[in-house]
């Protein structure tokens, strides 16, 4: 067989590993290792000589572990046999995963157990061409993308499985909110996966879980979505999903006749937790009289019993009703005066959102700075995010910027919104 003269590659860009078709060389065989690239000799199954980017004469001097098994001649063109590798350095950055089967999570919050799907991509990088070419290539002589992907399949699958479980578990993240950790996952995932692709001699470049995602047809997943829906639209109205409860049962008693006697009989099962006998006496009562429920009448904090507006005492169980319920479980609307419940977000009569005063509960307008009812200052909310801060903070949590500014005659520290220092009386400007 002829000697070679020249040594190239000039493959697609998705082979990592080419071994050279000729193992016919001499010492004046040029190698062309292009930008990229790195090319490796090969001799008796042993990794000799090195080559990054350049060309090379195979001279004595540039193959020195080589010439030490072979004895090469200096200064005298001599044939010798050795296979030459190319490796292919460039990133790449498409390579995708999915898992085949879905991974059953547990739900940390809501403890029910679904199937969860994911996918993604990540790109590689041959980083230790010895090493690769060693302990995966083999006597194959060509080495692709795809073939690293077939490869590592089950030990990736088998890894990003078990990683997400336990990210999920030990963080506490629903399965309604999974999507808006992607990015940490990801950076997890990258962490944990990097050190087996290294022990190949491959960098693992970046790593991206593109989504994780319920089949839309689980029926758990489903049922979830419907009672956080529910959930959300009570919070939004102003109460709970035992008022709501009382409120399709009374509803449904007041256009069936004859449900009266079926529900008394049922009280005892009915009433349990929340009081249903007295709240449905009481609305057969109203019913009689036309009297529309409204949600802001006098409701008993002990029983749920709707009370008329200015009872003392309620009607079903007794117990004294106005201090208690503005206590426990009722507050008054500063702009139309409806009374709701202390865990809304809004007034269900005007949409008014509900100022809360942390010491007593009490709905302020939002202009105000202590509360209309108990005087106490109110949480100072961010002037640049509008969001609620720390008693004390100098710096907004949540977007940096400062909370207060400097007197520029005493120095002392002041909040933004004063106008003069109210320790030298001086004018803040600016």
């Amino acid at each position: 067989m002829a000697v070679v003269p020249v040594v190239k590659f000039e493959g697609p860009n998705n082979i990592l590993a080419w071994k050279f078709p000729s193992t016919e060389l001499s010492t004046w065989t040029q190698l062309i290792v292009n930008e990229s690239q790195e090319a490796i000799l090969f001799k008796g199954g042993q990794a000799l000589d090195l080559f990054g980017p350049g060309r090379y004469t195979l001279e004595t001097n540039n193959i020195p572990l080589l010439n030490k098994i072979i004895n090469l001649p200096f200064g005298s063109k001599s044939p010798f046999t050795a296979e030459i590798w190319f490796i292919n350095k460039t990133f790449q950055l498409d390579v995708k995963w999915g898992t085949k089967d879905p991974i059953q999570l547990k739900d940390p919050q809501y403890k029910i157990v679904v199937p969860v799907r994911s996918y993604g991509q990540f790109g590689i990088q041959v980083d230790d061409s010895r090493k690769f070419l060693v302990k995966l290539v083999g006597t194959l002589p060509v080495f692709t993308t795809e073939q690293v992907t077939d490869y590592f399949r089950g030990l990736l699958l088998t890894k990003i499985k078990d990683i997400i479980a336990k990210y999920v578990v030990n963080n506490k993240i629903s399965i309604i909110e999974i999507n808006a950790y992607l990015d940490e996952i990801s950076n997890f995932l990258l962490e944990q996966i990097s050190p087996f692709f290294a022990e190949y001699g491959i960098k693992v470049a970046n790593f991206y879980v593109n989504s994780i995602n319920v089949p839309e047809d689980d029926e758990s997943y489903q049922k979830l979505r419907n009672i956080l829906a529910e959930k959300a639209e009570m919070e939004i109205k102003g109460f709970s999903y035992q008022q709501q409860r009382t409120f399709d049962i009374l509803e449904s008693a007041a256009k069936n006749e004859g449900v009266g006697g079926e529900l008394t009989s049922a009280g005892i099962g009915l009433g349990m937790g929340f009081g249903v006998g007295g709240l449905f006496s009481n609305a057969m009562k109203m019913a009689g009289q036309n009297i529309q429920w409204t949600g802001s009448s006098n409701i008993c904090p002990k029983c749920n019993t709707n009370n008329p507006e200015n009872a003392k005492f309620c009607i079903n169980c007794g117990n004294p009703l106005k201090e208690q319920s503005k206590v426990q479980n009722l507050v008054k609307c500063d702009k139309c005066g409806t009374l709701y419940s202390v865990d809304a977000k809004f007034c269900p009569n005007c949409g008014d959102i509900y100022n809360r005063c942390p010491h007593c509960n009490a709905d302020n307008p939002e202009d105000v700075k202590n509360c209309i009812n108990c005087g106490k200052p109110l949480p100072k909310k961010c002037k640049y995010c509008g969001k609620i801060t720390p008693e004390n903070s100098k710096f907004c949590p949540y977007c940096g910027k400062s909370l207060i500014k400097k007197c520029t005659n005493c120095n002392a520290e002041i909040d933004l919104e004063l106008k003069f220092c109210p320790y030298c009386g001086t004018e803040i400007k600016g």
